[in-house]
């Protein structure tokens, strides 16, 4: 039986484009209430034409003040998805402070802020919520050139420790999904050069890539009264890639 999310609103942040869009749709295709944020606006205006009647709302999450500005009159939000994320890959002796400063601010505060934004309109309604935030294999091992990427996954997975523990007494569920590679558009170009993702793939004992579906369906999980008890955990997507 599927799971059905009428009546519940849900806010998905990188909706524009791979996990977050197709979590978008597979939220509105549930009959959820689905407000697509991006900061691509032609992304949104695609996914409304393929979503007749969902919420689209462009902003640069990295930007703290355009997204308070955006986000303060949001209305009632039950289900958050926390997907918007940059991969700025530089060797570790090449990092950038404009590359640790755009990492954190997309990848880590914008989840402290949009959570906040959400979490505090449920408890002033006094109703439960669920916040899924999507985080990756790379924040429990090292992976050469993603030294600033590893770290906000890092941050990510005990921020999310924390939220469950504060927010459990307000009936706020808070977890992480870590996905390996996934095969968006982007993943296929990144990891299409076979010397490239096979060393890769031989420590995965799966064998393969994780597929976006794989991603949205422990997502769709998560935010799910199937999960009613699980909070604080992660789901590894990542075909065994950790057990070794």
């Amino acid at each position: 039986m599927e799971q059905s999310f009428a009546g519940r609103r849900a806010l998905v942040t990188g909706a524009g484009k791979g996990i977050g869009r197709d979590t978008a749709k597979a939220l509105f295709a549930s009959g959820a209430q689905v407000v697509a944020v991006s900061r691509t606006q032609e992304d949104l205006t695609s996914l409304a034409q393929e979503c007749p009647g969902m919420e689209t709302l462009c902003v640069d999450l990295g930007d703290w003040e355009a997204t308070e500005r955006a986000l303060s009159n949001i209305g009632p939000v039950d289900l958050l998805v926390n997907n918007a994320g940059v991969a700025l890959l530089q060797p570790f002796l090449e990092v950038t402070k404009e590359a640790c400063e755009r990492s954190f601010d997309v990848n880590y505060r914008s989840v402290v802020q949009v959570s906040q934004i959400v979490s505090r309109g449920l408890i002033a309604r006094g109703a439960p919520g669920t916040i899924v935030n999507v985080s990756s294999q790379a924040s429990q091992c090292a992976i050469k050139d993603h030294a600033i990427y590893c770290s906000t996954k890092s941050a990510m997975d005990m921020l999310t420790k924390v939220m469950a523990l504060e927010l459990g007494p307000h009936k706020i569920r808070v977890n992480t999904v870590n996905p390996t590679v996934v095969m968006t558009a982007m993943g296929r170009a990144n990891w299409s050069d076979a010397q490239k993702s096979e060393p890769m793939l031989k420590r995965i004992p799966l064998g393969k890539f994780a597929e976006v579906e794989d991603v949205v369906n422990s997502i769709l999980f998560l935010l799910s009264d199937r999960s009613a008890m699980t909070t604080g955990s992660a789901i590894l997507v990542d075909g065994g890639f950790l057990v070794g």
